[in-house]
């Protein structure tokens, strides 16, 4: 019934509540996201135990930033949970340190571009150079990829782009920023339907408050499965 290319964000405060929203869940959705909200509400000891007793897929989102050996050393630390992927800013120096701290093990380093809650103004306030926000995204993406990162974050819209990259071929584009048709945007900014986020090239869509806010958290993952799975959802090359 799942589709691993949906990823539920367990952007809740405790992991009691991440844990009672993944059984009300159940079998309709195998890959969570753990973010570094819920790192001092238990997120650790939670994505462990979806991984190793629950069986689910896990994807651990601290967004890491440091200089190479802090990095190196705390992406060691983490792969001994045998998680699925880890989210390190995408830097080419930080994404080098992060793929020598996952040596040896299965953990999938995803590379963050721009963050999709931001626009050209916001980059503008943090000195980020000229240019548009899809150039910059893409720019960063080559490098990401350049330096040894399995994949990376981006928004939805560019997706296409990034895919089609010399360096993309077997690299993962897993995108936040998708919500169904009808559903209110929250903080982001750069944004697409989960069926035209599978349709330009993207591998998974992260989605939290669609789904954890619904009336039924159940039935909207389910929904959104449907949607990902639709005729809509095909890529053109497909």
């Amino acid at each position: 019934m799942s589709d691993d290319r949906l990823i539920v964000a367990l952007d809740v405060p405790n992991a009691l509540q991440g844990l009672q929203l993944a059984e009300t869940l159940g079998d309709s959705v195998s890959f969570y996201k753990v973010g570094l909200g819920m790192l001092t509400g238990g997120g650790l000891a939670l994505a462990n135990e979806l991984k190793q007793e629950h069986g689910k897929r896990i994807f651990l989102d601290m967004k890491l930033f440091d200089i190479g050996a802090t990095v190196e050393a705390a992406v060691r630390g983490l792969a001994q949970y045998d998680l699925d992927f880890l989210t390190v800013h995408g830097d080419p120096h930080v994404v080098r340190a992060a793929k020598e701290g996952a040596a040896g093990s299965n953990l999938k380093i995803l590379a963050v571009t721009i963050l999709t809650s931001l626009e050209r103004s916001d980059l503008d306030d943090s000195l980020i150079k000229d240019g548009a926000v899809p150039e910059l995204v893409v720019e960063r993406a080559g490098r990401a990829f350049e330096a040894g990162a399995d994949g990376v974050i981006s928004s939805p819209n560019e997706a296409a782009m990034i895919r089609a990259l010399p360096e993309a071929s077997d690299r993962l584009i897993v995108t936040p920023g998708v919500r169904p048709a009808g559903a209110e945007l929250g903080d982001q900014k750069r944004v697409a339907t989960p069926a035209n986020a599978v349709k330009n090239g993207v591998d998974h869509i992260v989605v939290g408050r669609p789904v954890w806010q619904a009336t039924d958290p159940r039935a909207a993952a389910i929904s959104i499965v449907s949607e990902m799975q639709s005729p809509q959802a095909v890529q053109p090359n497909a």
